[in-house]
């Protein structure tokens, strides 16, 4: 039985005032809520979100705020925040991911990838956008996940809250460093499913940048840990130490030791709430896929 499609007439109404026709076809969904439609030879896309979501604006800010800064971000053409719909920018299908599965080259795309991480952290006005900052509390909420989610899936005897009290308490002092840091926008899912080859474009330009919204102000090391230690793929051996060196070496007044040790920090924090994200996405929403990456997860929490 086909479930019926009630945002249809919405749907139509914005595209009519928009002088937008024509069929379009949805494009596969992802962890979101947020559903695309391809705009056949117009080179745009329709997104749709849950009316009135806070991180619809923000992605319009966000968004606007990355190419401001000379970056890749698609272009809002058209936005009803009340009703959820844009008209974005179609960046193409040379996803990341699906030029890897063709067999391009690795190294080339994760160093494109660090090039725009390092254009983003260099640049001066980075820090410049009304966002929240990436501290205690989005951290602990992240951290949640895995104690109301992952710790009853794999150890169904724990009492969770007595747990959850003695987990946060041992993270809080090791993330205070971090969660004091706002030097930086922090995109947050900056991995190869998010990131595009924009082939007619120079420089880090060439790296389009998509599911933004949820970007904080926080530290540079943790798109970069995002970008390397992918909860979806390994990478070839000694990769993630060259791009680590190659994003170091272009930012030479950075403290490395300092550095160094928020990657490792964050990348522990990442995984710990991929755990749990992974098994809400399955439990809650029914999103099954992700459960076949919780062995890497547990791999890279080692």
């Amino acid at each position: 039985m086909t479930t019926p499609d009630l945002r249809a007439p919405d749907r139509a109404a914005f595209m009519a005032r928009h002088q937008r026709r024509g069929a379009h076809a949805a494009l596969p969904a992802d962890a979101s809520p947020r559903r695309y439609y391809r705009l056949e030879g117009t080179g745009e896309l329709l997104m749709e979100v849950t009316p009135d979501a806070p991180d619809f604006r923000a992605f319009v800010t966000i968004s606007n705020h990355l190419r401001a800064l000379g970056l890749s971000a698609p272009e809002v053409l058209a936005a009803d925040t009340a009703q959820g719909y844009a008209l974005i920018e179609d960046f193409g299908a040379n996803t990341f991911t699906r030029l890897l599965a063709d067999g391009a080259d690795e190294q080339g795309l994760y160093e494109l990838a660090v090039d725009a991480l390092i254009a983003l952290h260099t640049a001066p006005k980075a820090a410049d956008i009304a966002v929240p900052a990436y501290d205690e509390a989005p951290l602990f909420e992240e951290l949640a996940m895995f104690t109301r989610w992952y710790v009853p899936h794999c150890a169904p005897g724990v009492a969770v809250e007595g747990f959850e009290a003695r987990f946060l308490a041992l993270w809080r002092a090791a993330l205070a460093p971090v969660s004091a840091c706002r030097e930086t926008l922090v995109l947050r899912d900056y991995h190869v499913d998010n990131l595009m080859v924009l082939p007619t474009r120079l420089g880090p330009a060439r790296c389009g940048l998509l599911d933004f919204q949820d970007a904080l102000l926080g530290s540079a090391a943790y798109d970069l840990v995002s970008l390397t230690q992918d909860a979806r793929r390994d990478l070839a051996e000694g990769l993630e130490e060259h791009l680590l060196r190659r994003y170091l070496a272009h930012r030479p007044e950075v403290d490395e030791a300092g550095f160094r040790q928020a990657f490792w920090l964050l990348g522990a924090h990442r995984h710990t709430k991929i755990l749990g994200n992974f098994e809400r996405l399955s439990k809650r929403d029914g999103k099954h896929s992700y459960l076949v990456h919780i062995p890497r997860v547990q791999r890279l929490c080692v």
